[in-house]
């Protein structure tokens, strides 16, 4: 417990120090988000604010995971892998809706890139520990394309909900804390990868709150997603999933549902905007509110994981 105070402790300060120097390159780079033009007005003021800002507390936990690795602690690979993996594909579509003026990487391309890439990411998180999953006796060749899908999954949810100040940041540090802390089966190496994320993301929200000075991008929300669900299939808790990340859940849940009516209507919807916070922001909550209400459900939900999971053990 100590030295999990001390690795966090430690990359919250190299975060803290470094984010207003990344922040300046940024803006040099002219790095601005691209803001959709059918968000509110409140939103369009943020066209500018520098994007990209995952890369740094991607970084620095793919560093500290590295660094454990001569200790022995070789569980760090699945959430490495899945930081790099998903933090290069995020990066690439970052850069392309930076350099091109686009959304980026058309869906019907990124899906099948992220579905390849997650292969050899599951993989990694079977073979450190994943082979045996809670409540999920299944035979290999069926959990592990259901781990691929999982994590493909995570990575678009956290995605998703990474469209106000300080949301999905918030939410993964919850859920990966919740994860590694107070769910069963956690090994050393990924302490080391989890907290040093967390670490570095308390860090990034000290910069990503209302109003924001820097967004993470594709380049942290699909690193955090890989490399959270991998470290939940390391651990054998892929069921509890949905659980841990309920709000992820949900907004990626509202977005399926508002284009599922929408067609099926021929033109009507379910919720005023999505993913659902918006829905909530056009209804008078403020992105403070919306980030601490987010927060504290999302705080419930990984507790009732760590129920569950107890209770299953």
């Amino acid at each position: 417990m100590i030295f999990d105070l001390i690795t966090f402790v430690v990359t919250f300060v190299v975060g803290l120090v470094l984010y207003p120097f990344l922040i300046r390159w940024l803006r040099r780079l002219k790095a601005g988000q691209v803001i959709q033009e059918e968000l509110p007005d409140s939103h369009q003021k943020k066209a500018g604010t520098p994007t990209g800002g995952g890369v740094l507390f991607v970084a620095i936990a793919v560093l500290a995971g590295l660094l454990s690795i001569p200790a022995g602690h070789r569980g760090v690979l699945p959430g490495v892998a899945g930081l790099i993996i998903g933090g290069a594909i995020g990066l690439a579509d970052d850069r392309s809706k930076l350099m091109v003026g686009t959304r980026g990487i058309p869906a019907r391309l990124k899906f099948p890139i992220q579905l390849v890439l997650a292969v050899p990411v599951a993989y990694l998180a079977m073979q450190f520990g994943g082979m045996h999953q809670l409540l999920l006796p299944w035979p290999f060749w069926i959990v592990f394309p259901v781990a691929v899908l999982a994590i493909v999954g995570t990575a678009n949810a956290v995605n998703l909900t990474d469209g106000m100040d300080g949301l999905a940041g918030g939410l993964s540090v919850i859920a990966i804390g919740a994860l590694v802390l107070l769910l069963p089966n956690g090994q050393a190496g990924e302490k080391a990868v989890a907290i040093s994320l967390c670490g570095a993301l308390v860090a990034f929200l000290i910069f990503n709150r209302y109003p924001a000075r820097v967004f993470m991008g594709d380049t942290g929300a699909l690193a955090i997603g890989y490399a959270f669900a991998a470290m939940a299939i390391q651990q054998g808790v892929m069921l509890l999933l949905p659980l841990i990340g309920l709000v992820f859940v949900l907004e990626t849940l509202s977005v399926i549902i508002q284009v599922a009516y929408f067609k099926a209507s021929g033109g009507r919807r379910v919720f005023k905007m999505t993913p659902i916070h918006y829905t909530f922001h056009h209804h008078g909550w403020t992105e403070n509110r919306i980030a601490l209400t987010f927060w504290a459900a999302g705080l419930v939900s990984a507790l009732a994981a760590a129920g569950v999971a107890r209770l299953a053990t």
